[in-house]
């Protein structure tokens, strides 16, 4: 393949197509950033608030439903793909290109509680080939699913500020070599997770070095056995835990496929009620149960006490709610706030015997976002990065690893309708022979249909 002169210029032509992207990447984020900053900091002390105050976001989100319910009803590409559908390479075009940034735009500065990744994918494959257009490119099935991967791993690269987690995620996500890639991965990904943590046991245990990559930066405490201990019952209950808010999302989304405009607004005003019970119940900013939990995190980190467990019950609590309906209702990626999750999750049960604040925070945080992604292997580096130490790498495997396999085995609920589909306005007779995700119409309907018109 390397070989194909036709493989080598598209190379050539994906470098050059990810300075742009990456270019409209970077703003698209920073503009998110600030208007979140507007918004629910600097527009309420203006105001003579100290912070946001408890009913800021009832407003706010009923206005995002509202312009999302309008682009998911009347744009090409419904905004985009449906959150509790998991992440997408494929399936925007071009033409959803303006849908997919407005609904982005109405959603996360507003108090959506979601991440930039899953618009910021879309973005990356449409402009990838517009682009492409614009350069007069051949365009083949082959070429458009190379540029519009190659385009989103470029975009979601300026998000996490790693090409490494760009490129595994857009792997796993695109599916390359399908059900084997996990039949093969998953076990390889298990067994050097617990070769790590038997080498790392045998390093303390007997004081030999057989050579790292540690180059001598601080490490945390050591683990132990009882860090190990923590990870079948701790990984478990969090993977359910955002399982069933996926579930919840996905009963959320057959909701908003009928009267979307109505549905969509009705299921943000019901997230913003949560969000104004955290902060009624706590007497806390309403912005740490909103958004997509990315700066909220930084700020767990660094001091986890300043969180009471009467605050980290309720931001679970109320927080997983809003992202339970955000995920079936709104625009936006499930990765930020499964990983605020999982780390509020950490911080709330370290003081456990045996257990710690790093160790905690690592099995909740790579159980969660395992759970939300279905990606084990991009969790783990996307984790292991952000924890930036090696000596919690076994505990991530084995959480993630748990986490993959319960979730799998789990009820799914209802099917999410795909971004090909046209939202479900009709009866229900009528919306058996809707296309299916490819766009292939269906022959003949269901057979229960059949019967129905038989009879």
């Amino acid at each position: 393949m390397l070989g194909r002169p036709e493989y080598r210029r598209a190379l050539v032509f994906c470098g050059l197509i990810g300075v742009p992207v990456a270019l409209i990447a970077f703003w698209f984020l920073v503009a998110v950033q600030q208007l979140e900053q507007l918004i629910w900091t600097d527009w309420p002390k203006a105001l003579g608030w100290e912070r946001a105050p408890w009913w800021w976001a009832l407003p706010l989100l009923t206005l995002a439903g509202l312009v999302i319910g309008v682009v998911v009803a009347r744009f090409p590409g419904r905004g985009g793909h449906v959150p509790a559908g998991g992440l997408h390479s494929g399936g925007v075009t071009r033409r959803a290109l303006p849908g997919v940034v407005l609904a982005a735009m109405a959603g996360l500065p507003l108090g959506a509680v979601l991440g930039p990744e899953a618009p910021l994918i879309a973005m990356g494959g449409g402009l990838a080939l517009l682009f492409a257009r614009l350069a007069r490119a051949p365009e083949t099935e082959a070429s458009t699913a190379l540029l519009g991967a190659a385009g989103a791993a470029a975009a979601v690269s300026a998000l996490f500020g790693n090409p490494i987690v760009g490129a595994v995620l857009l792997m796993e996500v695109a599916g390359v070599g399908g059900p084997q890639l996990f039949a093969v991965m998953l076990p390889a990904l298990l067994a050097s997770g617990v070769g790590d943590l038997i080498f790392t046991g045998f390093v303390h245990w007997t004081g030999f070095e057989t050579g790292s990559l540690d180059i001598g930066l601080p490490t945390p405490p050591p683990l132990d056995w009882a860090d190990v201990l923590w990870v079948p019952v701790l990984a478990p209950a969090l993977a359910l835990f955002v399982h069933w808010a996926f579930v919840g999302g996905r009963f959320a989304a057959r909701f908003v496929a009928v009267r979307t405009v109505r549905n969509t607004a009705l299921c943000a005003l019901a997230a913003a009620v949560c969000i104004t019970l955290y902060a009624v119940t706590t007497g806390r900013s309403p912005a740490e149960a909103a958004l997509s939990g990315e700066s909220t995190l930084s700020d767990l980190a660094r001091d986890p006490h300043a969180w009471p467990v009467g605050a980290l019950i309720a931001v679970l609590a109320f927080k997983g709610l809003a992202y339970a309906v955000c995920l079936g209702s709104l625009r936006g990626g499930p990765v930020f706030p499964a990983l605020f999750l999982g780390g509020a999750a950490g911080v709330l049960l370290a003081p456990l015997p045996g257990l710690g604040l790093v160790p905690a925070m690592a099995i909740g945080m790579a159980a969660s976002v395992t759970a939300a992604l279905r990606l084990p292997v991009s969790s783990v580096v996307l984790v292991v990065l952000l924890l930036g130490n090696v000596d919690t790498v076994a505990l991530v495997v084995l959480a993630a690893v748990v986490s993959f396999v319960l979730v799998q085995r789990l009820p799914q609920g209802p099917d999410v309708p795909a971004v090909a589909e046209r939202p479900a306005d009709r009866t229900p007779d009528r919306a058996a022979h809707r296309a299916d995700p490819v766009g292939a119409p269906r022959k003949g309907g269901s057979p229960r249909g059949r019967a129905r018109r038989s009879g």
